[in-house]
């Protein structure tokens, strides 16, 4: 029997990235003078470090052939993985989920102190126990799903986990839009809006004022951001839980908007009459570790 190919996903901390890669000089001074602005990012790397350090030496004790990738947001195809294992947070797994099918999704917080971790059921003191019972198949977990996007009748994701963004590219900038749900027709001007799966109930949608939905649902949830009110207007759609089955759709009437899928980094520029869909996905994700029961705040 061969050994089970494990793929590991490898979050590039501040400090990596700012004084080991770019040598940037500011940052190293404010390091040095202990500022504020950057007190936690020598503990939490080294730390990070020594996380990756122990999976390393659990999965070569496990006899796992490993892949380590640095950067969450690198390519890469697990489809013949046993394991796909996230380092960092939060935001790691969620760039790598977008590449992970049906392979099983482990994430282990690098840094608890730092960072939002959620999705990650490991931490380095347990994170040997969780791999070794997650590549013999008794790790539980829930199989969350994920939300369909798609521009003018083209799917662009059928894997976001958390949520969607869509708004003008520039921030200060009023939105406007067009929503259609059903039978229901409404133009909005707001900030934008966020729409997103029950797994990204808890994050951003709540902090807008939405509802955290169970875990294991399959509705989807749209909460609009700052609905302009002038002009004595009120809005019906700008907080929806939608049903399972139906899809919503929106029709830009602007012509520089983004559309931002689970953080900031994966976006699209959207144009006047450009018209977006947004539905349950037929590929959920296996994320190990989880209950249904459990609930977050960010």
């Amino acid at each position: 029997m061969s050994p089970p190919r494990v793929v590991v996903v490898v979050k590039r901390t501040h400090y990596t990235r700012y004084v080991e890669e770019e040598r940037d000089p500011e940052v190293i001074r404010l390091i040095k003078r202990r500022d504020p602005s950057v007190a936690t990012w020598v503990a939490s790397h080294k730390e990070h470090v020594a996380t990756l350090e122990e999976v390393q030496r659990a999965l070569k004790v496990l006899g796992a052939r490993t892949w380590i990738l640095h950067g969450p947001h690198a390519v890469f195809d697990a489809s013949d993985a046993a394991l796909v294992v996230t380092i960092g947070g939060d935001g790691t797994l969620l760039a790598a989920s977008h590449h992970v099918g049906k392979t099983p999704i482990l994430g282990v917080n690098s840094s608890p102190l730092s960072s939002v971790g959620f999705f990650c059921a490991a931490r380095r003191k347990n994170v040997h126990a969780m791999l070794a019972r997650a590549l013999a198949g008794t790790v539980g977990g829930v199989r969350l799903s994920r939300m369909q996007v798609a521009i003018n009748g083209r799917v662009l994701s059928r894997r976001v986990l958390n949520e969607a963004l869509f708004c003008h590219e520039t921030p200060a900038a009023a939105s406007r839009y067009l929503l259609h749900y059903g039978r229901r027709t409404e133009e909005q001007v707001s900030s934008g809006f966020w729409i997103g799966t029950a797994a990204g109930s808890t994050g951003a949608l709540r902090s807008a004022g939405g509802r955290v939905l169970p875990l294991a649902s399959k509705a989807l949830e749209l909460v609009v951001r700052e609905p302009f009110a002038g002009g004595g207007k009120r809005y019906r759609m700008t907080k929806l839980v939608m049903a399972p089955a139906k899809e919503l759709t929106v029709t830009s009437k602007m012509h520089d908007a983004r559309l931002f899928l689970d953080g900031p980094f994966k976006h699209t520029s959207i144009r006047l009459g450009d018209r977006l869909s947004f539905g349950v996905s037929d590929e959920p994700i296996a994320v190990l570790g989880l209950t249904a029961g459990q609930g977050r705040r960010k």
